[in-house]
């Protein structure tokens, strides 16, 4: 580790020499799958008219091509960006709050109850966006409370918290496939869609959703970093230190959840990405506390390249993104299971 000195010496930050590494590498990586997302597709333009539409030159493209990099590319490359983000963070929250490594929102239930939210507000009221977002962030909040209720007994269990949110999930999972039902074919058609975990016509108003989202959030977790790091060495160390846990846990609830449902009304329920993150950011760099940051940085980075292998790989077919991390995830989650047992996660 060595220090940043600024403001000359009177300011020294603490600098992981790994982690800037890492979080490098990790930029070039997600400016790899960014120019793969914007220069490729089933649209053939060709890479000097993309270019010269990006940087607002539009001679010798056609409104066909505008529309496709600004409408439809870049929308979508800047939703995946921010839900990936966003569930990387989630994920590094709520796997601190339950002291578990597979405390992640999708597992525990909370991406469900914000997605059942979502599905309700959509086949009842038409699924406009901002009533999407609002039942997104309900459901969640609904849902954090409920599995925090049934959890407690005489404290916060990290395993009783999981296990109460594989149930309730599975309770979201029925009241989301009775809602469909009882919709119109057009509406469930559209609902099942997206409940697939799609970024597929994705605009500039969810990406006014996200940048509102990330705007609110992102200082609320920087608020919350101090607690989170305590508490990541324990709730009772975290208490002699003079954390007020039951209250720190309820706010990275909140805040996780939030993050949660931003995800959620941007790109669908998508699976594995906030069990994922975490782990990678932690074992690349090799650092101590929560991740949250990096967590989040590897979250865009899994989100957009599950993103690309779901355009492009089977093309002109186009998967799900969720399809692709639910395949990948699954395995993860298996492998994560057996380092478990061997006890080396």
């Amino acid at each position: 580790m060595s220090a940043l000195r600024l403001f000359g010496e009177r300011v020294s930050l603490p600098v992981r020499r790994r982690l800037v590494v890492v979080l490098v590498g990790a930029v070039f990586v997600l400016l790899g799958g960014a120019l793969v997302s914007l220069y490729t597709g089933n649209s053939s333009i060709e890479a000097k008219i993309t270019t010269g539409i990006l940087i607002g030159d539009y001679a010798g493209a056609s409104p066909f091509e505008v529309f496709t990099v600004l409408d439809v590319r870049l929308p979508r490359l800047v939703c995946a960006l921010v839900a990936g983000f966003a569930l990387g963070v989630s994920g590094a929250l709520f796997q601190e709050l339950t002291e578990n490594p597979l405390g992640s929102p999708d597992i525990i239930g909370f991406t469900g109850g914000a997605a059942t939210g979502a599905v309700l507000v959509t086949v009842t009221a038409g699924g406009a966006l901002v009533g999407t977002a609002a039942g997104a962030l309900t459901g969640g909040l609904v849902t954090a409370a409920l599995i925090y209720l049934l959890a407690w007994r005489s404290g916060l269990d990290g395993y009783r918290l999981i296990l109460v949110g594989i149930g309730v999930t599975a309770v979201l999972g029925a009241v989301r496939a009775y809602a469909l039902s009882r919709a119109d074919l057009e509406q469930a058609t559209a609902g099942l869609r997206w409940l697939s975990g799609s970024l597929t016509g994705r605009g500039w108003d969810d990406v006014a959703i996200a940048a509102i989202g990330l705007v609110i959030l992102a200082p609320a977790t920087a608020a919350l970093h101090r607690s989170v790091s305590r508490l990541s060495v324990g709730s009772d160390l975290a208490t002699s230190q003079g954390l007020d846990v039951p209250r720190a846990r309820i706010a990275i609830a909140v805040v996780g959840t939030a993050w949660v449902a931003v995800a959620v009304v941007v790109a669908g329920p998508i699976s594995f990405v906030a069990l994922a993150a975490p782990h990678i950011a932690r074992s690349l760099s090799r650092a101590s506390g929560a991740p949250l940051f990096s967590a989040g940085v590897f979250g865009a980075v899994l989100l957009l390249l599950a993103d690309v292998v779901a355009l492009r790989v089977f093309s002109p077919t186009q998967l799900p993104t969720g399809v692709v991390t639910a395949v990948v995830g699954g395995a993860y989650l298996l492998w994560l299971l057996q380092r478990l047992r061997r006890g080396t996660a």
